[in-house]
């Protein structure tokens, strides 16, 4: 699949379709080493920026897609035009369909505690016969090498063909980027607040808001506290990195061809 380089980190140019099947393909193939989903957005390139461990795993990531309107904005105008927003909740949807029909074995893992039993059940009602073998909520702090090894043979044990992973960002990148090799599935797709919509506890944008490039909006009134930094700071970064590093070089090379 053709990808971009925004910001030092690569960007599939894919639709929603296109990451759907490309997911399925993993799992037909019993993919091993898991392959791994990233969703792309202002926040995690502008967090790449500034930490250069984080900008690493990115660049090793097998399927980063684009999630939020600017980074749309950015392919399209690399030439991109087949390249689409891949929203988390709408590609954990479409996948939980296939699972479904496919027989996939799914597991949650991530979210407070008691949601992802909440996003279970809010699946399984929309999807009866869809397989979620296995739930857990790990703590907030950083986990001994002990508990580690606990989580790993738990979400082991169950044999996931997918592993929804919702630590919120960066940490869920991370921790799929250094557990590849230890965990036994086909796929671990980073989904962030895709478990607390599903679960009820905060609402989603309309989807005019959501086309607009608005959601970054409505999801800071609908929490301000937590998210004020996140969509007023690293959104003013974002801006200014791809202003003083994607376009402003491109415009200096137009103005000086010969490189004199």
């Amino acid at each position: 699949m053709r990808s971009e380089v925004i910001l030092g980190v690569p960007v599939h140019a894919v639709s929603l379709t296109d990451a759907e099947e490309e997911i399925a393909r993993w799992v037909a193939s019993r993919r091993s080493p898991p392959g791994i989903v990233v969703h792309a957005n202002a926040f995690s390139l502008v967090t790449a920026q500034e930490d250069t461990s984080y900008q690493k795993a990115l660049q090793t990531i097998d399927l980063s897609v684009p999630d939020g309107m600017p980074v749309v904005w950015l392919l399209r105008k690399a030439g991109q035009k087949e390249s689409g927003r891949v929203y988390g909740p709408d590609l954990m949807d479409r996948l939980c369909r296939r699972a479904e029909a496919e027989g996939w074995r799914c597991y949650l893992f991530g979210g407070s505690p008691g949601v992802p039993e909440l996003v279970r059940d809010a699946l399984c009602a929309k999807f009866p016969t869809l397989r979620i073998v296995g739930t857990f909520s790990p703590p907030y702090r950083s986990l001994t090498e002990e508990e580690d090894e606990v989580i790993i043979n738990a979400i082991n044990a169950e044999r996931p063909d997918i592993v929804w992973v919702a630590l919120g960002g960066p940490k869920q990148d991370l921790w799929m980027a250094d557990h590849r090799h230890r965990i036994n599935a086909s796929v671990m797709h980073g989904v962030g607040a895709a478990f607390d919509f599903l679960a009820g506890r905060i609402p989603q944008a309309p989807r005019w808001m959501m086309s607009a490039g608005l959601e970054w909006l409505f999801r800071l009134l609908a929490e301000p506290l937590r998210l004020w930094q996140r969509y007023t700071v690293k959104n003013a970064k974002f801006l200014y990195f791809v202003l003083t590093r994607e376009f402003l070089p491109l415009r200096r090379g137009r103005a000086n061809p010969s490189g004199e």
